[in-house]
């Protein structure tokens, strides 16, 4: 080999080494997420890839590693959205997706020579977080810190900052970590050894004032029913009239355990999302078929619908079924899922896949997140709602005291997917101190606490029914009085923070750091 081309390969050798250490970044941040209890994983993921961003100033090269750290990261996590489309959704989505890490990169090199650098690193994850969570086509929330963190120490601190403090918790402790390593002086110890600890100390703080199953006003008997689907895929929806079968028989089923004094007669029954594809408001069929259910369990229940509106158009609703009056309170689902419920650019994206045109022709609907069931009111996220904090903060506000995620996970198939969202459900119930029931059409589906415990589960692809007594809250946590209020401090500190660094750059275009060789990018760790 010649000198010139060792010297070549020399000084290529820590980008790749870099390249290698941002995919292992978000490798660790993917196995921190469910049904894995690795959630302390994550804050070193953060920290790996912090260590990765100080290697040199380039904002270029800050935008690659975070890039390839959000490839390692969602690539594995999302696959659930192409089994049964092929690989290039998912693929395509994991990829934009990862690009807004890559704008963390990018943003985090600008900010690493700021005073207390790991917390204005954190305030830049949640500003990302922000911006992949409402654009493009109203966001994509999955992946967030928070919903990771279900079953770890940082979750408490749902109850003072929701999802968005979480995260930021999470992110600040691995930039923390990422310091604590790379200083030399005393002062930047002391610094990074605080953002280290803080979030751990204060979610520790937080455990035991979360509610539990005994607290509340008064308790009821909620019932949540599985009725499982005929088979795997997204044509189980050719299948409706047996859907609707598999929910009423489960239910009819507890129904004779109750009569014969096996089970507590319910106060309430949940059905999942899409326990009835066939519009009972439409067909006779259907409509008795459900209401001799709900007078046979003497209980209202919540039956998950899709309704045909009169311009062809279809409306995913949550209806409150009450026995012979029929049909009561309607949620109708406001948050849709965009290439699945509806396909923004149809035409466009047709030339991708084949399965574009199976998108449906779902429309949003309105209202304010509460129905009421046995005089009870009740806060419904359906499905894909649960994955943004409006939902149930509107829900809560308008005077929710038990939470309902009906949904249906039945076309990703067995799968992390349905895992995944049973944690954001655990993050919903601590973030508003409400018990929380998950009615999934072939699991996982759950009874969870207020404070974020797993009372009961279900297994995938079985019929069940789950019954507990839940308490009935009414008192409101910080975070739900906060709303987005945390979220928008992190963002607005984060965009000063970058401006601040930004004009400091242009200020000392040449600093002592900057790296001898162009677009070498050498693991520095000195201090600041």
């Amino acid at each position: 080999m010649s000198g010139e081309r060792r010297k070549s390969v020399l000084a290529w050798h820590p980008v790749i080494r870099n390249q290698l250490l941002a995919i292992v970044a978000g490798v660790l941040l993917f196995a921190s997420f469910p049904p894995r209890p690795l959630w302390f994983l994550a804050p070193v993921g953060i920290a790996v890839l912090v260590l990765v961003l100080r290697s040199g100033v380039s904002i270029r090269g800050g935008f690659g590693y975070g890039f390839l750290a959000g490839l390692g990261f969602l690539v594995p996590l999302l696959p659930w959205i192409g089994v049964y489309v092929g690989p290039v959704p998912w693929l395509a989505l994991a990829a934009v997706c990862a690009l807004y890490i890559g704008l963390f990169g990018a943003l985090s090199r600008v900010v690493l020579r700021l005073p207390v650098a790991p917390l204005w690193i954190a305030a830049i994850w949640s500003l990302t977080e922000w911006f992949r969570s409402s654009f493009p086509f109203g966001g994509f929330p999955w992946g967030r810190l928070a919903f990771g963190q279900s079953g770890g120490i940082f979750l408490p601190i749902a109850s003072i900052g929701g999802a968005p403090l979480v995260s930021f918790a999470v992110a600040l402790t691995g930039a923390g970590l990422a310091y604590l390593v790379a200083s030399r002086t005393r002062k930047a110890v002391a610094v990074a050894a605080v953002a280290s600890v803080l979030g751990p100390v204060i979610g520790l703080a937080l455990w035991p004032t979360l509610p539990g199953m005994n607290s509340g006003n008064r308790t009821i008997t909620v019932a949540a029913i599985q009725g499982s689907v005929p088979r795997l895929g997204l044509d189980f929806n050719s299948q409706r009239r047996a859907v609707l079968d598999n929910h009423v028989r489960r239910t009819q089923q507890l129904a004779s355990d109750v009569d014969a004094g096996r089970a507590p007669q319910p106060d309430v029954v949940i059905w999942p999302e899409n326990a009835s594809d066939i519009d009972p408001l439409r067909n006779q069929d259907a409509y008795d078929e459900i209401t001799e259910t709900s007078e046979a369990i003497h209980a209202p229940i919540l039956v998950g619908a899709v309704l045909l509106n009169d311009d062809r158009t279809t409306t995913n609703s949550v209806i409150v079924w009450n026995g012979a009056d029929g049909p009561g309170d309607r949620h109708d689902k406001k948050i849709i899922q965009p290439f699945g419920e509806y396909l923004p650019w149809r035409g466009f994206f047709r030339h991708f896949s084949s399965y574009a045109d199976r998108a449906g022709y779902f429309v949003p609907g309105h209202g304010n997140g509460v129905v009421s069931a046995a005089g009870v009111p009740i806060g419904v996220a359906t499905c894909y709602e649960v994955a943004f904090d409006r939902a149930f903060e509107e829900s809560v506000r308008n005077g929710a005291q038990l939470l309902a995620v009906p949904t249906n996970n039945a076309t990703f198939g067995d799968t992390e997917m349905t895992y995944q969202q049973l944690a954001m459900s655990r993050v919903r119930a601590v973030e508003h101190g409400r018990a929380l029931v998950v009615a999934a059409t072939s699991g996982v589906s759950a009874i969870i606490a207020p404070d974020g415990s797993v009372i009961s589960q279900t297994q995938l692809f079985t019929p069940d029914a789950l019954v507990a007594k839940v308490p009935l809250r009414t008192g409101t946590t910080l975070a739900t009085r906060l709303g987005p209020i945390p979220e928008v401090v992190l963002s607005i500190a984060a965009g000063a923070a970058v401006v601040t660094a930004l004009v400091r750059r242009r200020r000392d275009r040449v600093t002592p750091n900057t790296p001898a060789i162009a677009g070498r990018e050498d693991l520095d760790v000195r201090d600041d």
